[in-house]
């Protein structure tokens, strides 16, 4: 009889055990369903950016500065059972009202960041891209400068320091904060590579220019002119002065030789810097771009569009627009309508 009912209180002890057991997984699986559905405080959408090599604290504190965290006790649980705490990841992360706590550790936890625009336009210098860059991405613009200064890294995609920065082409990026400048050059080459085709490659042999050339080129247009309506004949200007042996005379390499670009009056001692930018003083094109041209640019220079042009200046009625010459006379008709408006206006510089 002792051993019955030493087996009936077993029994109700394993039943004792098994409820409240049961309890209290209910009670852990409610618990945890009521963190993992708690909401981030903040009321806007947060753009968070967690640079290379900080920490579980940087994090909280930077949340916590964006009015994301109410609780961070809570917070801290929640980090600890995804395991976030020792596997920070750095990044830019959009961070919306919507979206409840657990779902934002978990994609802090996985690295799942947000990529940022990137907007390439024309920068006219190495040293303005790099601090564009610098501004928008997590990279030193020293550093990618630097980089852009080596001659053994241009030579490695194909360029040389002159050049390089013709490889950065106008247009929007989608590119992750923290990538490497190595990185970025790789996707900038791709992008090259891309958008070099066929087609335009074909163009470029048919001009007997190589693509470095068109850009160059296509880089004095685009200083010229925001007209695209305009840019194939100003590129044909160019183009045939090239083709007669004449000098460019093209006003935009002329400011970049002196490097003041502000300059609307080009004088006798701007015409005298010494630069293989002056394309006053020196034959053909110059050694590489004054800016990165958009690809209106680059196309008009690859159409060839075939005129007499040989001379060009800006309208005198100030539109923007351009007169364009066939004969020296018609052009200095141009140019001195054109001068006059200027000192009309008192601009003499």
């Amino acid at each position: 009889m002792a051993k019955k009912q030493q087996k009936k209180t077993l029994k109700k002890q394993h039943i004792i055990v098994g409820v409240v057991a049961s309890v209290l997984l209910v009670f852990i699986i409610a618990a945890l369903a009521t963190l993992r559905s708690q909401k981030m405080a903040n009321k806007e959408t947060v753009t968070l950016y967690i640079p290379t090599g900080s920490t579980y604290d940087d994090v909280v504190d930077s949340l916590d500065v964006h009015g994301c965290i109410s609780n961070k006790a809570v917070f801290g649980t929640m980090a600890k059972i995804r395991h976030y705490k020792d596997n920070v990841k750095s990044g830019c992360y959009i961070l919306k009202p919507e979206d409840n706590v657990w779902n934002v550790l978990t994609k802090l936890y996985c690295g799942n960041q947000d990529a940022v625009k990137v907007i390439i336009n024309k920068h006219r210098t190495k040293k303005q891209l790099c601090e564009y860059l610098g501004k928008q991405l997590e990279m030193s613009s020293d550093t990618i400068l630097n980089m852009l200064n080596d001659a053994s890294i241009c030579a490695e995609y194909g360029h040389t320091t002159q050049t390089i920065i013709g490889m950065f082409l106008q247009n929007t990026y989608e590119i992750y904060w923290n990538t490497t400048p190595e990185k970025l050059l790789k996707r900038m080459k791709k992008e090259s590579d891309r958008f070099w085709n066929n087609d335009r490659q074909n163009k470029c042999k048919a001009l007997k220019l190589t693509e470095d050339e068109v850009v160059a080129l296509a880089s004095i247009v685009e200083e010229e002119t925001n007209k695209n309506d305009e840019k194939d004949n100003i590129a044909s200007v160019y183009l045939n002065r090239l083709r007669k042996g004449m000098l460019l005379q093209a006003d935009p390499t002329l400011k970049y030789a002196v490097g003041d670009f502000t300059i609307r009056r080009l004088l006798n001692k701007h015409i005298e810097t010494e630069s293989p930018y002056n394309t006053y003083k020196h034959r053909g094109l110059p050694p590489g771009p004054i800016c990165i041209p958009s690809a209106a640019s680059i196309d008009a220079v690859l159409k060839d569009k075939q005129t007499d042009y040989l001379y060009f200046c800006a309208k005198a009625d100030f539109s923007g627009r351009h007169a364009f010459a066939t004969t020296l006379a018609q052009h200095n008709a141009n140019a001195a309508a054109f001068h006059a408006e200027m000192n009309r206006r008192k601009i003499y510089k």
